[in-house]
Parts: structure tokens; C-alpha cells; sequence
């Protein structure tokens, strides 16, 4: 086992909930995500969380033919763990969302761990102009929207790639997510070491306290002890914060413009890599280092990126 001061940050690099005219920087096209990829891999980032957009409209796309401009080239560029999303987008069938990583079968893959209301429609306030019809359209619908992730959702993900060796980043809104990764556990569905992934500050999932952040992982250590690796990742304002605080407290840490797109109060991130530099010097200050990749799939037991699909 890799050395417990050894932090694993993952990058989300672009994700499916800003849109392109929140900020100038949100990378859209194939090789803007490769240039952002590799360069946050370069700044620490051990695995890239990926997702695609449509290079003209950024629209969210879960085509396997959006991810294939991209995915060798951040493979050749850098040996970062490729993390491909099943998430994909909250308006998605669940038969969308896992064509691309099982496709492509990367070392990991994120898995959404229960159905939530995945509330984005207060972020029509803070934005008067938009440069594509779509984006006000997506947003507002958040209102009357259900996440899906049934059981069966989440079975039918696991069943199709979990023969292709890819382990699971299970992102969990809320505490009850854990009980459903315990369920799946049970059921010898899932396999240890688990990868854990903690949301906070999204409408509709745990909140930012601290004390949520302490409820999150005193369930998770009582559900699992050894058997998971812990990450934590802030929405928005409170990404730096509830981060340093979970990597206090032993955890492992994710960043991105697909969190946030910010860097400061007021700051717009300019790249991802910007991120991931500032959340290394906290990581550094706090007494940690920084997980190389090869440290990075020791501590997950990830099968290597040789074993890929792309």
C-alpha cells in the first residue's frame, strides 16, 4: 500500500452542469478538454473525471463518438487514470450514460449511487445573458426534475463494466448513497478497496456544513472501515474549503470547472490546472504529498491505463 500522507486529487474537467456562458474558460471542444486534461494531470491531478460537450452548441453529449476525439489523446499525453462519467447528464436514460465507458473501458468510471432532485435553476439569477437558447432551457427544468438512479439503474451500470476490470467512483449526494453502496457491497456486486466519492453543496443532496462533512464520513467508517478510499468534492464557493477539511481528516480530494469555476471569491479559474495547483499547496501546507498516478492506482487497485479501450 502506497504511503498514507499520499493524496489522490481528481480532476472533473468539464462535467454537465455549467454552461458555456457562465464562463470563457469551461472547455467545450475535443482538444480544449485534452489541453485542460493533460495540463491539470501536469499540475497533480493522479485521475482526469471526463465528460463530453457538443464543440458547437457545449451541449452535454454521451456519445461514444464525442469521447473518441479525446481519449487517446489524453492517454499519449499523460499517465493520469482516465475516469469516464456514467452520470453523463440528469436528463439522460441510463442506457446513454454507460454506452461511452463501456465502449472504451477505462480504469474507472463514476457511478451515481441513488436518485436525487439535482436542483440548477437558481443559477438562472446570477446570469442575464446566454449564448445559446439551450442553456436557460436546461436550467430552468431543474425545477421539476428527478435525477434517476434506481437500483436496477445502478445494477444494469455495474453488470455491464464491471468484467472489464473498471472499478467504480461511487458519487454520493447524501448519506442514504452509502447504504445503497452497503446494499450492493452485501450483494458481492461490488469489490473493495471502494472509491468513495462525497458530493456536497448540490441542490438536493447533503449540504456544507462541517458537520455534514463529519456525518459523511462517520457513516462511511462504519459501513465500510478499510474497506474504502474516501474522496471529497465541494460545489461551487465551498470547493477549497470542504476539500482542505476532508483532506484534514484523511480524505482524498477532486476538483474541476465541473465543480466549480472558480478559483477565488470572484476569480474565475482560468484552466483546470489552476485548480489543482492551488489545491496541491494546500495539500502541501496541511503536511500531505501529492499521489503520483502510478501511487494513485496502487491505493485504488486500478488495473493500469495499458488495459484501456482507447
Amino acid at each position: 500500500m502506497a504511503q498514507r500522507n499520499k493524496v489522490i486529487i481528481t480532476c472533473a474537467v468539464t462535467g454537465a452542469i455549467h454552461t458555456p456562458s457562465m464562463s470563457e474558460y469551461l472547455p467545450i471542444t475535443a482538444d480544449e478538454i485534452v489541453e485542460q486534461a493533460i495540463g491539470a494531470a501536469a499540475a497533480g491531478a493522479s485521475v482526469l473525471h471526463l465528460h463530453a460537450r457538443n464543440p458547437v452548441t457545449g451541449q452535454p453529449d454521451q456519445t461514444p463518438e464525442a469521447f473518441r476525439p479525446f481519449l487517446p489523446k489524453i492517454k499519449a499525453g499523460t499517465d493520469a487514470a482516465i475516469n469516464i462519467t456514467t452520470g453523463g447528464s440528469p436528463y439522460m436514460r441510463v442506457d446513454e450514460r454507460v454506452k461511452p465507458a463501456a465502449v472504451f473501458k477505462p480504469e474507472v468510471a463514476s457511478l451515481n449511487m441513488g436518485s436525487i432532485n439535482f436542483g440548477l435553476f437558481h443559477l438562472l439569477d446570477r446570469y442575464q445573458e446566454f449564448k445559446h437558447d439551450w442553456e436557460p432551457e436546461f436550467l430552468a427544468a431543474t425545477k421539476d426534475l428527478v435525477f434517476r438512479n434506481s437500483f436496477q439503474d445502478i445494477e444494469y451500470i455495474l453488470s455491464t463494466c464491471y468484467e472489464n476490470g473498471t472499478r467504480f467512483e461511487f458519487e454520493c449526494y447524501d448519506i442514504a448513497h452509502l447504504y445503497n453502496v452497503k446494499h450492493f457491497l452485501d450483494r458481492g456486486l461490488v469489490k473493495p478497496p471502494l472509491f468513495i466519492q462525497s458530493v456536497f453543496g448540490i441542490l438536493g443532496g447533503i449540504g456544507t456544513h462541517p458537520e455534514d462533512v463529519m456525518h459523511m464520513k462517520r457513516t462511511a467508517d462504519r459501513l465500510f472501515g478499510d474497506a474504502y478510499r474516501w474522496s471529497v468534492l465541494g460545489a461551487g464557493a465551498s470547493q477549497f474549503r470542504i476539500a482542505a477539511m476532508a483532506a484534514s481528516m484523511g480524505g482524498n480530494v477532486r476538483v474541476g470547472l465541473e465543480d466549480s469555476l472558480w478559483l477565488g471569491p470572484g476569480e474565475l479559474a482560468p484552466d483546470n490546472a489552476s485548480q489543482v495547483d492551488k489545491m496541491r499547496q494546500v495539500l502541501e501546507g496541511l503536511g500531505y504529498e501529492v499521489a503520483t498516478p502510478a501511487e494513485a492506482r496502487e491505493i485504488l487497485e486500478l488495473k493500469g491505463h495499458e488495459n484501456v479501450a482507447f
